[in-house]
């Protein structure tokens, strides 16, 4: 029986894997792909699928899990973030070469803006680094398809498939027929063949060569991929100014195409960029005087036209060439191309006005900061209160946002809140100079990438505070378990795997853990660990600041509600704001001094131990 759903663009490619009888499905998650594995979940409990799923500890050990279940002859996929990728691009590129025997689907979300990301990188060009090929859906419906797409494709050639949705096809919404789920009972099947599956360089080299046929054949698909790569050009017609678009940038260049009745310009839409379909691409240039290009984030379709005389693009200077081509800065670019070429632009929408009326509201800009009566705001507080004078180095993770209470100095890629502050430890040390410094990383990002760099840190006798803020979840991306929880994918017990044992197997000796809620007991903690960090006989000191959640945890986080109020003895010297920076604290004109936003209090009763006047009370 079929039916109508709504689905976020996450759930439409989960459909979509269930639907093309995707048997493991692996992830770590990451805005914009956190919702994938949890659709894929609901699926398979209302289906009564015989899918496996899990949450991998990293993006690279979910690629080797789903690789291996792709190996066997099974229908496998991996999900992450496009920064994910770099995580496990080792394993890309030799699974490239090494092919597959079952169907092995890699989806990797870009995140143009970029929203919630390091970086805004363009996982096409990844596509093309480890030469694979890659599906770029315009919306959730061809999410969908492209799915299953994708695992036919990569069954069909035993080749990995790398499909790119950006975060505008993740998070849209979309109404989808669903029909019935199928079965696969498709059997694991292993033949054993060292010369490919263990491949050594002379034998790599021989891959190499079948896989540079494989993607010529893939190219040559690609010319006919219709209704993922076409045009509307009518035979035999010159045109002007034509317009190359891919991926959610097409369907902006469509709508506004739409919405202004201009059939004068054409559209090659190229939602399978890579191998690059040169045929199609080719008519279409030969067609049009001017091709104007508008991909996110990267010039990737722009690289691969032979005629750079006839396009206008990043290389040019007609698309901005950061930030996400949201549909005010394509019309933009539509209209700027069409002016420059002498040629009716498009309608003025008005937008100028409506920016301008917004403007004249004269609404407050806030930045990002944590949840009132997160247990890592106490944890900050007490590190910058215990060591005034250290070098903070952080980690990916909501904690990040401890850059407002002056507890981050440096925050590179998961993980590197210990690796940077071994760096800084032998720098320093070689100068002979005892700098302070405090590392603080979440668990989640501990059990991704935390014990590599701790073994190297221990290994080489660095000496810094390291703080883990377990807040018992993976609150950034979506409340995800942890393996300190041995909670799986699919809400049935795992293994637990204790922080305090992992550090301990790191070769750490000095482990402590604490509520950060106690400011008082977190900072002489800190002040300890200093001493035995500096001890001749000492070493790394392991802090796990332990405090559930109030998002993920609202009743166990804060089970004594605590009301507060700001006496009159409040001198307005602004520690509180700047130091502890609560959402909740703010300066009310009208009473001359700090008060509370009773709306916005946790009350959590952390900020009792802030106030140098004690003038923050128990109400």
């Amino acid at each position: 029986m079929t039916h109508e759903e709504i689905f976020l663009g996450n759930g439409a490619i989960a459909l979509g894997l269930v639907e093309a009888g995707c048997q493991v499905v692996t992830s770590y998650p990451g805005t914009p792909s956190s919702e994938i594995l949890p659709e894929v979940v609901r699926l398979i409990k209302s289906e009564n699928l015989n899918t496996y799923v899990e949450w991998s500890t990293n993006e690279k050990v979910a690629l080797d899990n789903a690789f291996a279940a792709a190996v066997s002859g099974k229908r496998a996929a991996c999900c992450m973030k496009q920064v994910g990728l770099n995580v496990a691009a080792d394993s890309l590129m030799s699974a490239a070469y090494l092919g597959t025997n079952g169907g092995l689907v890699i989806i990797s979300c870009d995140d143009p803006g970029p929203h919630s990301s390091q970086t805004e990188q363009d996982t096409r060009l990844m596509a093309r680094f480890a030469k694979v090929p890659v599906l770029d859906p315009s919306d959730p419906h061809e999410a969908r398809e492209m799915a299953g797409l994708a695992l036919a494709l990569s069954e069909e050639f035993k080749i990995p498939v790398i499909l790119r949705p950006a975060i505008r096809v993740c998070h849209a919404r979309q109404g989808l027929i669903r029909g019935e789920i199928p079965r696969n009972g498709r059997k694991a099947s292993f033949e054993k063949n060292p010369a490919r599956w263990a491949a050594t360089p002379k034998f790599r080299f021989i891959l190499h060569g079948e896989l540079n046929r494989k993607l010529k054949d893939i190219a040559n698909r690609f010319d006919t991929l219709a209704p993922h790569n076409a045009h509307n050009l009518t035979t035999g017609k010159k045109y002007p100014l034509g317009i190359l678009a891919a991926g959610v940038s097409y369907a902006v260049v469509k709508d506004i195409l739409s919405d202004e009745a201009r059939d004068d310009i054409p559209v090659l839409k190229l939602c399978a960029p890579y191998p690059f379909p040169e045929k199609l691409a080719g008519e279409f240039m030969s067609a049009c005087d001017k091709v104007l290009v508008i991909e996110e984030t990267d010039t990737v379709i722009e690289y691969f036209l032979r005629d750079h005389e006839k396009v206008l693009g990043r290389l040019s200077g007609h698309v901005p060439s950061e930030g996400e081509l949201v549909p005010e800065v394509v019309y933009g670019v539509i209209d700027r191309a069409l002016s420059s070429l002498g040629l009716k632009g498009l309608r003025d929408r008005g937008d100028g006005a409506a920016a301008e009326l917004v403007k004249g509201l004269h609404l407050p800009v806030r930045k990002p900061t944590l949840c009132p009566g997160c247990p890592h705001r106490a944890s900050f507080f007490a590190i910058r209160k215990a060591r005034p004078k250290a070098i903070f180095t952080s980690d990916i993770g909501c904690y990040t946002l401890g850059l407002n209470l002056g507890g981050v100095d440096t925050c590179l890629d998961m993980g590197a809140a210990i690796t940077m502050a071994s760096g800084f430890y032998h720098s320093f040390a070689q100068d002979q100079i005892d700098q302070p410094i405090v590392a603080t990383i979440g668990d989640s990002t501990f059990y991704h990438s935390g014990t590599a760099g701790l073994l190297n840190a221990v290994y080489n006798d660095a000496r810094f505070i390291l703080v883990i803020l377990d807040n018992q979840t993976t609150a950034m991306t979506g409340m995800q378990p942890t393996p300190g929880l041995g909670i799986r994918a699919d809400g049935s017990r795992g293994k637990v795997i204790p922080l305090e044992k992992v550090v301990a197997g790191c070769g750490i000796e000095f482990i402590e853990v604490v509520d950060p809620y106690d400011v008082k007991g977190m900072t002489g903690l800190i002040r300890k660990a200093a001493d035995y960090v500096y001890h001749p006989d000492g070493g790394i000191a392991v802090i796990i600041a332990r405090h559930p959640c109030v998002i993920a945890y609202r009743e166990e986080a804060i089970p004594k509600k605590v009301k507060v109020t700001i006496t009159d003895d409040c001198v307005e010297c602004n520690f509180c704001l700047d130091r502890f920076e609560c959402p909740a604290l703010y300066k009310d004109e009208k009473l001359g001094h700090t008060a509370i936003n009773q709306g916005l209090c946790a009350q959590c009763g952390v900020c009792l131990e802030i106030c140098p006047k004690g003038a923050i009370v128990a109400a």
